[in-house]
C-alpha cells in the first residue's frame, strides 16, 4: 500500500496505462545494484533513485577528478579529490531519503561479485574496463541474475540486456574472446558529454520494464546509437 507522499511524489509514473501502483510498488519493492558511478552510473543512479527503486547498491572506489566533470553529472567542482561513493550517496538521499542507499566502497572482484551481486534483482553494468564486464557477466549467469549493459566511446554508445529469461544471451555471446579484449587493456578514448545520459536512459528504462512487466525488453539485442548521425541500430544475438 502506497502511502500520501509515494502517492504524489511518483504520480506521474502511476497514472501511466499499464502501471499504476502496483507497477509504483514492485519498484519500490527491487534491488538493483549498480557497478561504476561515473558517466553511466551517475545518470544511471540519479534516475534509479527518482523512479523509487527501494534499495539501490552503488559500487565505487574512485575519486572526483576535474576532467570527470564533462560527463559525470552527480559530482560538482567542490567536490573534487573526495571520494565518489559519498559524494553520490549524499547527493541521491538529497533527491530521495527514501530509497535505501547501500555504497560498497570497493572495486568488483573475484573475491566479492557473488557476496554482492547476490542480494540483488539487477545489475547495471557502468564500468569502463573488460575485465569488470566479463565478471559482471559471469557472475550473474552463476546467480542467475539479469544485467544491463552500457558502453560509450567517442560519439557512440551500446546497450543490450544480457542474461534474461533463458534460454538467452550473455556478454560472451557478444563478446566471446576474453583474453582478447582484455589484453589490450583499457584505451582512454574521448566521449561526447551527452553521451552517457543517453545510454544510461535507455538502462533504467529496461529495468523499469523488467522489474514492472511491462513494454517491450530488449532481450537479446544490442542496441547502437551514434550521436553525430543521430543513426541508431539492433543486431539480434542468439540466445544459449
Amino acid at each position: 500500500m502506497l502511502s500520501k507522499e509515494e502517492l504524489n511524489r511518483y504520480q506521474r509514473q502511476i497514472i501511466l496505462p499499464d502501471f499504476g501502483e502496483i507497477g509504483q510498488q514492485k519498484l519500490l519493492n527491487a534491488k538493483i545494484l549498480v557497478v561504476g558511478v561515473g558517466g553511466l552510473g551517475s545518470v544511471v543512479s540519479l534516475y534509479l533513485t527518482a523512479a523509487g527503486i527501494g534499495q539501490i547498491g552503488l559500487v565505487e572506489k574512485d575519486i572526483v577528478s576535474l576532467h570527470n566533470l564533462q560527463r559525470q553529472i552527480l559530482y560538482r567542482e567542490d567536490e573534487i579529490g573526495q571520494s565518489k561513493l559519498g559524494r553520490a550517496i549524499q547527493t541521491l538521499k538529497r533527491l530521495n531519503s527514501n530509497v535505501r542507499l547501500v555504497p560498497y566502497n570497493c572495486f568488483l572482484t573475484d573475491e566479492n561479485a557473488v557476496q554482492i551481486i547476490s542480494d540483488y534483482d539487477i545489475v547495471m553494468d557502468c564500468t569502463d574496463n573488460y575485465t569488470a564486464r566479463y565478471l559482471i557477466n559471469d557472475t550473474c549467469v552463476k546467480l542467475n541474475k539479469p544485467f544491463i549493459y552500457g558502453t560509450i566511446g567517442d560519439t557512440k554508445g551500446q546497450m543490450a540486456v544480457f542474461n534474461y529469461k533463458k534460454p538467452c544471451a550473455d556478454y560472451r555471446t557478444l563478446y566471446p574472446n576474453e583474453r582478447e579484449l582484455v589484453a589490450q587493456g583499457n584505451v582512454n578514448k574521448g566521449v561526447m558529454g551527452v553521451l552517457p545520459s543517453v545510454i544510461a536512459s535507455l538502462q533504467v528504462n529496461e529495468a523499469v520494464k523488467i522489474i514492472t512487466n511491462t513494454g517491450t525488453v530488449m532481450k537479446d539485442t544490442l542496441f547502437v546509437i551514434d550521436l553525430l548521425t543521430l543513426e541508431t541500430m539492433k543486431f539480434k544475438l542468439p540466445a544459449k
